[in-house]
């Protein structure tokens, strides 16, 4: 692309920030404030790498496990949800905690425990290894079991298919996700599931505003983290949808190379992202010429999530 050519940027709408994001970052930028450094952070807050250097920078520290915070200390637990254990061991060790937790991931542990005490074999689709997932399979572990694709759903046993249940991880793709359900449903006729989708409404925002954008462009640039499930969900969704897609954590990032022969661009940004950052890649964009940004909007996110009663209280 050279300077003297027009690039019209898309932008995807909803991006960027979602409500359980803001929730559990002002959860521990209050903490700090109430509290003083060090405020420890099991796991990282969100998954995002720009966030976490900044509250570093503020004070907290971040740590994979709480054999790493000091007995007593102040601990807030990530928005991707912990296990009961992992409460317990914060019990034990005399921690005062602040549970930054997402709502909506809170209502699928919340579910798990009550599919498992009615005797269901609860399936969790979702991805091995990943906090929030950990997190929900610890409500019931022995009642439940991960599907993590659709080899699984066509494989997975249970001991009794009149007793089955499922419930998602909230920031898988919508249409893979339902094409996994197509084939539990199959296989388990009696399979029953939350009233409401767990699929959170930021992701499926996000992935909807980004299949609107993904039509009319050349190139997607996603902006987030490459641990931050929600953000790899829309590269793998502009891909599928033939585009040249890259996952970048800034614009920094941003390759020339990329943008030969490009006139429109189409960005978005995962909900654990800061907005700044999407501001700083048009940004980057009109420094190599001029620029037409165009918003494609198909919700408007109204949702807020209130802060815990002992956080509003500090």
């Amino acid at each position: 692309m050279s300077v003297a050519e027009s690039v019209t940027v898309l932008l995807a709408a909803p991006r960027a920030f979602c409500a359980g994001v803001e929730r559990a970052i002002e959860i521990v930028e209050r903490a700090l404030a109430s509290r003083g450094s060090p405020v420890y952070v099991r796991k990282q807050i969100v998954h995002n790498a720009h966030v976490v250097a900044d509250l570093e920078s503020r004070g907290a520290v971040f740590v994979e496990e709480l054999a790493e915070v000091p007995a007593g200390a102040t601990v807030v637990f990530s928005a991707h949800g912990v296990s009961p254990v992992v409460r317990a061991e914060a019990d034990r060790l005399g921690l005062e905690v602040f549970d930054a937790t997402c709502p909506l991931v809170a209502k699928v542990h919340t579910e798990a425990r009550r599919y498992a005490d009615r005797g269901d074999t609860v399936l969790l689709v979702g991805h091995a290894g990943h906090e929030e997932t950990e997190g929900t399979l610890g409500e019931a572990p022995e009642r439940m079991l991960l599907v993590q694709s659709l080899e699984d759903a066509h494989t997975v046993q249970v001991p009794d298919p009149h007793r089955v249940s499922y419930l998602t991880q909230t920031t898988l793709a919508v249409d893979e996700t339902a094409e996994v359900l197509d084939v539990l449903r199959q296989r388990f006729p009696a399979l029953r599931g939350p009233s409401s989708a767990d699929i959170c409404y930021a992701s499926t925002n996000r992935q909807t505003a980004l299949r609107t954008v993904a039509e009319e462009s050349d190139l997607v640039l996603v902006v987030g983290s490459t641990n931050s499930a929600n953000t790899q969900r829309l590269v793998e969704l502009a891909r599928r949808a033939g585009r040249p897609a890259h996952l970048i954590e800034d614009a920094a990032e941003i390759l020339p190379e990329w943008l030969v022969g490009v006139t429109t661009v189409g960005v978005t940004a995962g909900a654990s992202a800061p907005p700044r950052l999407v501001e700083g890649v048009v940004e980057a964009l009109r420094a190599r010429g001029p620029v037409t940004v165009v918003e494609r909007e198909v919700a408007r996110e109204t949702i807020e999530f209130t802060v815990p009663g002992a956080v509003r209280s500090l």
